[in-house]
């Protein structure tokens, strides 16, 4: 695809991420600094069905980089995932002369994005999504500020925990991924951890295992389970039923994904941000980036859709192994 690239639009869709803000004002100013005007697409694709668009300058962004959220809001659009929503979004692009659009987020941002692309708007995705299940990237911005705050929360779950001889069964997010919770998990010196990518057992695998190291004089548990396999309140309640070991359900749901973004998701986010314009000037479109190593990659949108990320086997090991 040939196009001359003068002004860039910018949107937050899905899941907000902390370091999003941080993205969003590396695309500013990196954008301006090579000429580009920059238009801010509120809420997402929904934002450009429904003419949500303002012009942003340098001032635009200061003060956001240590701001969790998304200063350009975000909202999941069904309307787009029709053609009529891609085909009116396409044409607010060009009232506004948006000839190419960031989009931030998770897969579903990058279909859209691909959508998009397809009604003749150019397109480079960044992935920022907390659970950092976007195949074609091993770091997605926003994960290591939620592992954090997971593992804060639960080192102060964890002294209530042990001053009542208690079980802890705590849910932190991840629907279909297990990468925050393992490593968390991890962290946190959790017994048991449960994701969805590895079966389990309820008896060998949970009550089993609390009652051997109960053996060698552990008297509490923190037992920490993925969203995606959820289920925590029953879980505790069967825990507390069968080992008449005080059990309590902890969700920590949403606070996950808010704070100030760590150094590291503040970095990466700028990384990528600075990547994404420098694509769109040198004429490259329809990208995702991504990290492999400690090194900016991107690929294909098609071909990062297409991709399939697996947990990496050895940290169930681990956690396994250590937390006796």
């Amino acid at each position: 695809m040939s196009k001359e690239i003068k002004t860039i639009g910018v949107l937050t869709s899905g899941g907000d991420a902390p370091g999003m803000n941080a993205a969003i004002r590396s695309v500013v100013r990196t954008a301006i600094s090579k000429g580009f005007r920059v238009m801010g697409i509120e809420r997402g694709y929904n934002g450009l069905i429904h003419d949500e668009v303002r012009e942003m300058n340098v001032r635009s962004v200061s003060e956001i980089i240590h701001r969790g959220g998304t200063v350009l809001y975000t909202a999941r659009c069904l309307e787009f995932m029709q053609l009529e929503g891609q085909q009116k979004a396409a044409e607010t692009c060009r009232k506004y002369g948006i000839d190419a659009v960031v989009s931030i987020g998770g897969d579903g941002s990058f279909r859209g994005a691909r959508d998009l692309s397809k009604q003749g708007i150019p397109c480079i995705g960044l992935p920022g999504t907390i659970d950092n299940d976007i195949a074609c990237s091993e770091y997605t911005i926003g994960y290591d500020t939620a592992m954090n705050t997971a593992v804060e929360m639960i080192d102060k779950l964890r002294d209530t925990t042990q001053s009542h001889d208690r079980c802890s069964v705590v849910e932190v997010m991840g629907r279909h991924a297990g990468y925050l919770a393992i490593n968390v998990g991890i962290a946190t010196g959790a017994l048991i951890t449960l994701i969805p990518e590895e079966p389990w057992d309820l008896q060998k695998d949970v009550i089993d295992r609390m009652m051997d190291t109960r053996g060698t004089g552990k008297k509490h548990f923190i037992i920490l389970v993925a969203e995606g396999v959820g289920h925590v309140q029953e879980l505790a309640a069967t825990i507390q039923k069968i080992t008449g070991i005080e059990s309590r359900a902890t969700v920590l749901g949403h606070v996950q994904r808010g704070g100030s973004p760590t150094l590291r998701d503040r970095v990466v986010a700028s990384e990528m941000g600075y990547r994404a314009i420098e694509l769109l000037e040198q004429g490259i479109f329809n990208r995702v980036i991504g990290m492999k190593g400690e090194r900016l990659v991107d690929y294909d949108i098609d071909e990062a859709l297409a991709m399939h990320k697996e947990i990496d086997e050895l940290l169930p090991t681990i956690a396994k192994t250590i937390s006796i």
